[in-house]
């Protein structure tokens, strides 16, 4: 997993939580890394579930709200850093239909190895978009919560259902519905 979602991750606990709380969920976990990132490293996906879990266990709020907070924090700095490939789009369903074959590509620009999930475009229309979303790692809150912040940031909503195809989180399907 590439460098920048654990900075951007810590960033994130301390602005919401303190330092002390950033310090502590790195001394509860077994981390390879000892908690020393930078944004271009690789680290191991066990890392990001280990600091997800002791925050979520000393917050009393769920890994998966948590992925939902942090997919909004990481939108915001996708807008900073890349406000080309965003500025691409006129409309969220179109950005959303293009994540595997436009900003994948661009981000694996970026960083070559990334281990991305895919989406699979089953049905899109001017208003819907049903997406399968598979990957190893069972982050489909974080894809929930940055598929919310495309629509606002089009100042638009929608109705988005998340329905499990496999039971661990690593198969999705996404039902989008434009209001």
């Amino acid at each position: 997993m590439k460098g920048i979602v654990f900075t951007e991750f810590l960033d994130l606990v301390e602005d919401k939580f303190g330092l002390e709380m950033v310090d502590k969920i790195i001394q509860q976990s077994q981390l390879e890394s000892n908690g020393i990132y930078t944004s271009v490293g690789t680290y191991k996906f066990s890392e990001m579930l280990q600091l997800l879990q002791h925050l979520s266990e000393n917050t009393n709020i769920s890994i998966d709200d948590l992925l939902l907070v942090y997919a909004e924090h990481f939108f915001s700095v996708l807008e900073t850093s890349y406000p080309g490939l965003i500025a691409t789009y006129n409309d969220p369903i179109e950005m959303l239909a293009s994540i595997e074959n436009h900003i994948h590509i661009e981000v694996r620009k970026i960083y070559p190895d990334a281990e991305l999930p895919t989406f699979e475009v089953v049905n899109k229309t001017d208003n819907s978009l049903i997406m399968i979303y598979k990957s190893s790692r069972a982050m489909h809150h974080f894809g929930l919560g940055l598929m919310n912040k495309t629509f606002e940031h089009f100042n638009s909503t929608a109705t988005i259902v998340l329905e499990k195809i496999k039971e661990d989180g690593t198969e999705v399907k996404f039902i989008i519905n434009k209001n």
